[in-house]
């Protein structure tokens, strides 16, 4: 990948856009845009200070009540196993998900003993130790391998000590992950996020269905009309009454704390993220941010090659701040 900036960029359609539509300015309610500065894609840490910077004076107080639902595990097509765990919570009546690489993340609210349930149902839900097998009876211990899961007072189970953890916070996107869209760049990065976690042996992928940065698929395929027509995906949005980006990342924040994930690895190039799902608090610690640098850009072959990807990838980097460096060819 060449690290260099354009001087004197050619025109795109992104670029073009702000001069068909001169009057549309950057207007959100959540964390756009970014008052973090531009840095080279590589591992970054990141500043743990105290002191509160004004985009955290922004975030809610109180975090969503999110519960897990059930976990069970599932074989992939590339020999990973994950353990995918359903979220419910109490602002939306959407389905949030974590997909977890790893069986030692467990989480709280799936785990809480619950009086009068059986060691059945506390299996049928995904509330178990080691592995499930044919003639299983106890969740709480696996015969075979001799794990137990420990409990507090509470009765809520306790997290083993772990390093920080490999997690990429990650909106559904129908149209990259599943309709094979190179408008975006969304579907690779959930594939690389899953590869590179997987390699590790241990991670979380927190899926939040906020669909077209919160504003839903019917929205968001209008506002791919007004891209074809000269809009770049922010002017998109405005003009369709929408903030630039209106997703909420208190969730993913929620759901971290409840898998015990209190100190991160964040798969980001969004400054923004940082911040949000640190919480106001700092809840959960971003201790360092791991670029997601686009395949394409980098020495090999594959990756997203489209004209429309290329000014997706601009808009993020020079209206949205996003933390990546502009090779020559877009």
């Amino acid at each position: 990948m060449c690290s260099q900036h354009l001087e004197h960029p050619q025109p795109t359609k992104a670029t073009a856009a702000s001069t068909t539509f001169p009057s549309i300015s950057l207007v959100s309610p959540t964390l756009t845009p970014s008052t973090l500065s531009h840095t080279a894609p590589s591992p970054i840490p990141v500043n743990t200070s105290n002191e509160p910077s004004t985009t955290r004076e922004l975030l809610p107080a109180t975090l969503p009540i999110v519960k897990c639902l059930a976990r069970a595990r599932i074989p992939t097509t590339q020999g990973t196993e994950i353990f995918l765990h359903l979220y419910s919570n109490n602002i939306d009546n959407k389905e949030h998900l974590a997909i977890v690489f790893g069986d030692k993340i467990r989480s709280k609210t799936l785990y809480q003993r619950v009086e009068g349930e059986t060691q059945q149902d506390r299996m049928t839900r995904g509330a178990y130790v080691g592995k499930l097998r044919p003639g299983r009876v106890i969740a709480d211990e696996d015969d075979i391998t001799g794990e137990t899961i420990q409990f507090d007072s509470n009765g809520e189970v306790v997290q083993p000590s772990r390093d920080a953890t490999l997690v990429r916070i990650h909106s559904e996107c129908y149209t990259g992950e599943t309709a094979w869209s190179a408008r975006c760049d969304c579907g690779e990065q959930f594939d690389e996020a899953g590869r590179l976690m997987g390699e590790d042996g241990a991670g979380c992928i927190v899926y939040l269905r906020q669909e077209g940065r919160g504003i839903g698929l019917g929205e968001k395929l209008k506002a791919y009309n007004l891209q074809d027509l000269g809009a770049d995906t922010v002017q998109a949005n405005l003009m369709l009454r929408h903030p630039a980006d209106g997703r909420s990342f208190g969730l993913a924040t929620a759901i971290l704390l409840d898998l015990g994930l209190t100190e991160i690895k964040l798969l980001t190039n969004n400054p923004d993220k940082i911040v949000a799902v640190e919480g106001k608090e700092r809840q959960v610690k971003v201790v360092e941010r791991v670029p997601m640098i686009p395949l394409a850009w980098r020495e090999q072959e594959g990756g997203i090659k489209s004209k429309e990807v290329d000014g997706y990838l601009r808009t993020k980097i020079e209206r949205m701040g996003h933390l990546l460096s502009k090779p020559l060819n877009i």
